[in-house]
């Protein structure tokens, strides 16, 4: 796609995953794109509807065990969003949707079928993670620091097909020791509330890789990155 054309992104079913106001992400996205002249075009897509499979960036938020479950089974019978992938539209998952981005994960003590776009699956902590999380970001993705609240029962194991996204010097995330996930142009993070608001960096990535684009026109950050230095010190603290 070139910055000519319309960059169409898609919110994934907000009706069942749209607990933690990972609507932000599309606010964001949208925002940042038009503040680089670059055409938006954004599409909510509720669990009743189909999915398209053309669109160059697509988000799913959090939600709870019964909503999770069922949205991953009605995108695995739908099919778009497989397409979407394959043809090589940008993705960013958040909490339950990027468990259930995996190959399986437990809703309600059942362990249920994920979409298996991601070489991963979660299963239950023995305690819930909850508060400020920070990483380093795979430097093969030229990203600072992750800065995040998390707020899952969920520990997710990686595979060899997926890399952390970072490694965790504050909070839980996956285990502890990692957070997140990312294959391709799949990224996956416990990172909500919303995500993008505390990672700039991170939305502009997706903008890039949707664009095919090596860099972006700067923008002002100066209050995107206060919030950052506020609250990677307090992950800090």
């Amino acid at each position: 796609m070139s910055t000519e054309s319309v960059l169409r992104i898609v919110w994934i079913y907000p009706d069942l995953l749209s607990t933690y106001g990972d609507r932000g992400n599309l606010l964001i996205l949208a925002r940042r794109a038009a503040m680089r002249g670059i055409p938006v075009e954004t599409y909510s897509v509720r669990s009743d509807q189909p999915m398209p499979s053309t669109a160059d960036i697509y988000l799913i938020g959090g939600g709870e065990d019964g909503p999770q479950a069922l949205a991953a089974q009605r995108l695995i019978n739908d099919g778009g969003l497989h397409r979407a992938v394959n043809q090589g539209a940008a993705v960013l998952a958040i909490c339950a949707g990027y468990q259930l981005f995996g190959h399986s994960f437990f809703a309600k003590g059942a362990k249920c079928p994920g979409l298996g776009l991601l070489d991963l699956h979660s299963d239950r902590g023995e305690t819930r993670a909850v508060g400020e999380i920070r990483g380093d970001i795979d430097p093969r993705l030229g990203l600072p620091p992750l800065s995040g609240f998390e707020n899952h029962g969920g520990r997710t194991h990686l595979g060899p097909g997926a890399a952390p996204l970072a490694r965790v010097t504050a909070g839980v995330g996956n285990d502890g020791q990692t957070e997140g996930a990312w294959h391709g142009k799949i990224l996956g993070t416990y990172s909500h509330g919303p995500a993008l608001a505390r990672n700039p960096a991170i939305a502009d990535l997706l903008l890039r890789w949707a664009i095919g684009a090596d860099s972006l026109s700067p923008v002002d950050d100066t209050w995107p990155e206060k919030l950052r230095a506020e609250r990677l010190a307090a992950a800090g603290a």
